[in-house]
């Protein structure tokens, strides 16, 4: 028995003494790489969408640097120990969405931020985007897949909590992308279709009774603007079209960095944040949109690969959950300055301006590199 141990304690040694660097940090190189390419991209980028403005710069720095760091300390800790804080996460999160329906900083007509004056303004809602699939994929992993009607309903329990908070704040967008991130959970665990094809029939229902009781008066125009944007082209279909505008006259090459007229001439609304993607493509054309779009495909590659490899059933749902959830940030910010959704208020994933955004991305990818590198270690020794 001892000498057994003895191998063991010796092989370990022996892996330890072979890992390279990023091996010992628990570092996926591959997902260091492109979100380094990314983080440069951005900066560049909204340089020009910002105005010069290197107040916004230096500010999306240092949220990059933050998130970096938050992102090396989280792949620090394996999944197993992760998985035991799920609960009280959860109850922290929701708990920090009831203080901002209680004493939340309003702007913009919206109560979504939690303001400590002198020290830190941020958004609750943003930490909800990793809590939540982290939650219902804790809570399924504990039961036999596919998870029974039981299971189901105290999922969506969990998931519409949050949900209904976000939405009151008023919060269209991430309310969505929230349910989104706990449903990717559901349909990985093995959702039976027969539950998949009634939720999809519910959709135009549900969507009648939110347009009646739910949604306010902004949220009904944008609707009626992404199916007739031209009906009021001065007033809430100016954003949408002046968007188009900007995208089509970037042709292939683009006119340039700092040459875009839309955006530097002020007729590009939201430049610097959800619109960005418009001056990306004034400037740089066809040709700087597919080369995004190409590292935003292998940054999903990378996840969907981890998600293959994963060893728990935790970090299995987890790290799909993520990814797939990540692809829905990117469609919908496309989509809907593209005009083919509506607008939602959803920034492209670390190219538009936003600190907490931005922080719980980069820790979203964190929980793949210790999902990923914790389970090589196990693998080798």
């Amino acid at each position: 028995m001892n000498s057994n141990f003895d191998r063991s304690i010796s092989d370990e040694d022996v892996f330890k003494r072979r890992a390279t660097l990023l091996q010992r940090l628990h570092i996926d190189g591959w997902l260091l790489l492109i979100l380094l390419a990314l983080a440069a991209g951005s900066l560049f980028v909204l340089y020009s969408a910002s105005g010069k403005n290197w107040d916004l710069l230096i500010k999306q720095g240092s949220s990059f640097a933050l998130g970096m760091v938050g992102m090396l300390v989280i792949a620090q800790f394996e999944p197993r120990f992760m998985a035991r804080w799920v609960p009280l996460a959860y109850i922290f999160g929701v708990g920090l969405l009831v203080a901002v329906e209680v004493m939340g900083h309003t702007a913009m007509g919206a109560t979504r931020w939690i303001n400590i004056p002198g020290v830190i303004r941020f958004q609750p809602s943003e930490f909800m985007k990793i809590i939540m699939p982290a939650t219902i994929a804790w809570y399924l992993a504990r039961h036999n897949l596919p998870p029974k009607l039981r299971h189901i309903a105290v999922s969506l329990v969990l998931i519409l909590v949050p949900f209904v908070l976000i939405l009151k704040q008023p919060d269209l967008g991430t309310s969505l992308l929230i349910l989104a991130s706990g449903a990717f959970v559901l349909f990985m665990a093995g959702l039976q279709w027969r539950w998949i094809i009634g939720a999809v029939a519910a959709v135009v229902p549900i969507a009648v009774a939110m347009w009646f009781f739910v949604l306010r008066e902004y949220q009904k125009q944008r609707v009626l603007t992404f199916l007739d944007p031209e009906s009021d082209p001065l007033g809430t279909g100016w954003n949408i079209i002046q968007s188009k505008a900007a995208i089509g006259s970037g042709g292939v090459l683009g006119k340039g960095w700092l040459l875009g007229t839309q955006s530097h001439l002020d007729f590009l609304p939201e430049s610097h944040t959800d619109f960005i993607i418009a001056v990306l493509s004034e400037e740089f054309g066809l040709v700087g949109v597919c080369i995004l779009l190409l590292v935003y495909l292998l940054l999903i590659g990378r996840g969907l690969f981890i998600t293959a490899q994963a060893q728990t059933l935790f970090g299995k749902l987890l790290a799909g959950s993520l990814t797939m959830t990540f692809f829905v940030y990117v469609f919908v910010n496309i989509g809907m300055v593209s005009g083919l959704l509506p607008v939602v208020g959803v920034p492209l994933p670390f190219i538009s301006y936003g600190g907490t955004h931005l922080v719980t991305l980069l820790s979203g990818f964190g929980i793949l590199m210790a999902i990923h590198t914790h389970r090589k270690w196990i693998a080798q020794v």
